[in-house]
């Protein structure tokens, strides 16, 4: 056999290497964005900030708090008119672009947070930027994704592309750990007691979030443009916006499962705030199992991810929904009411495997409902159901917590928002071609 002929690849077998390479891109860009919300939002800068940073972690924690739900409510209030504004022009990459960018230079711009009171301030308007962005620019990426996936697909896709998202964050945060919080001396000549080696964490995780997410850019295919001006595409965006606010009964499935999604999400979003809060106070963990424990649960969410993304595309998004909130209130359950510590590491293994499946069901869901010709609009209004009502989880714990005095009580109350979650999303209709 000749050169020529063992090279030769079918139009066929061509178009399925391309469009491999386009799923993979895509997903990649989950595995690309994950770095700021493991190392910035929750693990390693968090933490430097509210102890170091800040005059005290209690405050610290209540002005980290305060610059996440200011960017929340920025995010919920703008990412509806995006989307309808997107897409009446068309392209969403350049969008992607716009933010991602932003993303990532906020986010390499918080080296310049020393640990000292009066960098608080530049800490929190840097993170609120970068949150503000991240979240904008996953609007846009969501979008993408029925665009050049089959409907059959649309589970398996979205599920690769959690489980690869929830990779991402613990093998930069691994690398993290171990290339730079754990080793003396500190690499590249970085002064450990000015906390560079901690500090350097907003840089690399910039720096992972911008190569990983190039595949993206270069090879997912983008929406045609409209032909229209920008300027042409906000007032006819913001027109649609209004339309669709006004015919919002034109729309009543998409709208219960975003009420349900609101709510269930809530939950989620409580849990995983004060999951190692609880692990620490009602177990006694250190700081150092704290983050043990949180990794474990983050392997486990992206197993749970990636495995259910077949099952997604067999029985519908709908029911793998409706799945993963039977198994988060039963395994949560069981795990506010156990009296040992393997016991209680045991079933945080067994909840975080119904973690990812909720998340990424929610987003094929999404994207089966969604009318094209509205779709990054939805994924706005997507955005704001994740954040409108986040600040009810965290203050009703709060609550009970001190009414009850007890952590196991307050912690509880995340069943709630899973059970009445259940309630709405179970008569839900989904589309028939995707059951």
């Amino acid at each position: 056999m000749g050169m020529g002929e063992s090279s030769y690849k079918s139009p066929k077998s061509y178009k399925m290497h391309k469009t491999r390479r386009v799923q993979a891109a895509w997903c990649l860009y989950d595995w690309a964005n994950s770095s700021f919300p493991a190392v910035i939002l929750t693990f390693v800068f968090a933490a430097y900030f509210t102890r170091s940073v800040s005059v005290n972690p209690v405050e610290g924690t209540a002005q980290w708090g305060m610059a996440i739900s200011l960017s929340a409510i920025a995010i919920a209030i703008i990412s509806p008119v995006l989307g309808a504004i997107a897409d009446n022009n068309g392209p969403r990459k350049p969008w992607l672009g716009v933010f991602t960018v932003l993303c990532i230079v906020a986010t390499g711009f918080l080296w310049i947070v020393e640990p000292h009171p009066a960098f608080v301030l530049p800490g929190l308007i840097l993170l609120g930027i970068a949150n503000f962005a991240f979240e904008t620019a996953v609007v846009f990426y969501n979008a993408m994704l029925p665009e050049f996936t089959p409907r059959p697909l649309l589970g398996r896709m979205s599920g690769w592309g959690w489980g690869l998202g929830y990779a991402g964050g613990l093998v930069c945060l691994g690398l993290i750990l171990l290339v730079f919080i754990y080793a003396t001396p500190a690499p590249f000549g970085l002064d450990r007691s000015a906390l560079e080696h901690v500090r350097i964490v907003g840089p690399v995780a910039a720096l992972w979030y911008g190569v990983f997410a190039l595949p993206l850019f270069l090879f997912v295919p983008d929406c045609p443009s409209s032909g229209v001006s920008i300027g042409v595409s906000i007032k006819r965006g913001l027109r649609q916006l209004v339309q669709t606010f006004w015919r919002i009964r034109d729309h009543k499935e998409i709208m219960r499962f975003l009420v349900g999604r609101m709510i269930y999400t809530d939950g989620l979003n409580t849990l995983f705030a004060f999951g190692g809060v609880y692990a620490a106070g009602t177990w006694g963990m250190a700081v150092d199992e704290v983050i043990l424990f949180g990794i474990a649960m983050s392997l486990t969410a992206g197993i749970g991810a990636a495995g259910f993304a077949w099952i997604d595309d067999w029985i519908g998004a709908k029911r793998t929904i409706i799945s993963a909130l039977f198994g988060l209130i039963v395994f949560g359950g069981l795990i506010f009411v156990v009296t040992s510590k393997a016991a209680f590491w045991g079933l945080g293994m067994g909840l975080g495997i119904f973690f990812g499946p909720a998340q990424a069901a929610s987003r094929s869901l999404m994207a089966r409902m969604a009318p094209k010709e509205l779709r990054t609009e939805m994924f706005g209004f997507y955005a704001l159901s994740g954040k409108a009502t986040a600040f009810i989880g965290p203050a009703l714990l709060g609550w009970v917590t001190v009414m009850a005095n007890s952590q196991r009580v307050g912690m509880a109350t995340v069943l709630i928002f899973f059970v009445v979650g259940l309630i709405i999303i179970w008569p839900l209709k989904e589309p028939q071609e995707t059951a």
